[in-house]
């Protein structure tokens, strides 16, 4: 790693965010792969363009958060997006929602704390929000961590095509473990702070991802032979 990642990978873990978790949420981040834009583009790691203005914006931090497992599939990668100004505060924030993008700072910025936005992770699901009363609007809010748990077996999404595919015998295996993960959410958040040796450059999570999906299904295998 060059001296300047490992300066931006200091620099994102000085801003990253603050996620709250339900008091009975099964799995939590992994890893988290770190990109700086210094320039309006397209994200690297989620499908959307980043556009901010450079007089009021010097660079945007994108937090690519990794799970292994989410409730109801295997693996799970959710983003949020810091943008800093020129004086160093955060400008603006936006985080992941079920492949939308929702605004991650509320107007009066109480979910602010020492250039660190506090945000909420949907149980189970890992959706953010900046606030748990969005999560109260989905109709399977609990049905998601309960009965539907493992209903999509191995995610493969396009990004992931190229390095990994499932079948119907991985789905099932997959969804016979995350069964047992079936949860009923409390809706009480507790708060967790990203490690710092979770962080690494994006470039390197993504070259990591198909080994760890590999490791996953070499122990669901071995779960069920046991």
């Amino acid at each position: 790693m060059t001296a300047a990642e490992n300066e931006w990978l200091e620099t994102a873990m000085s801003y990253a965010p603050v996620i709250m978790f339900d008091k009975n949420e099964p799995f939590y981040p992994d890893l988290v792969g770190v990109s700086v834009l210094e320039h309006s583009g397209p994200s690297p790691s989620f499908r959307r363009e980043i556009q901010f203005p450079p007089e009021a914006v010097r660079y945007v931090i994108e937090y690519a958060i990794w799970w292994d497992y989410e409730i109801g599939h295997l693996y799970e990668m959710e983003h949020v997006w810091v943008y800093v100004g020129h004086d160093g505060e955060v400008v603006d924030c936006e985080a992941s929602f079920h492949g939308k993008v929702l605004r991650g700072l509320l107007r009066d910025r109480v979910n602010l704390v020492d250039r660190h936005v506090c945000l909420y992770s949907q149980p189970g699901k890992h959706a953010f929000s900046p606030l748990p009363v969005v999560f109260e609007l989905l109709p399977n809010l609990y049905s998601a961590a309960g009965a539907q748990a493992g209903c999509d077996g191995l995610l493969v999404n396009e990004m992931f095509q190229p390095y990994f595919q499932t079948s119907e015998q991985i789905d099932a295996r997959v969804m016979k473990y995350l069964q047992t993960k079936a949860f009923v959410p409390s809706m009480q958040f507790e708060e967790y702070l990203l490690r710092p040796e979770m962080f690494m450059t994006w470039d390197k999570l993504f070259t990591l991802i198909p080994q760890r999906i590999k490791d996953c299904l070499r122990e669901l295998e071995q779960l069920e032979e046991t």
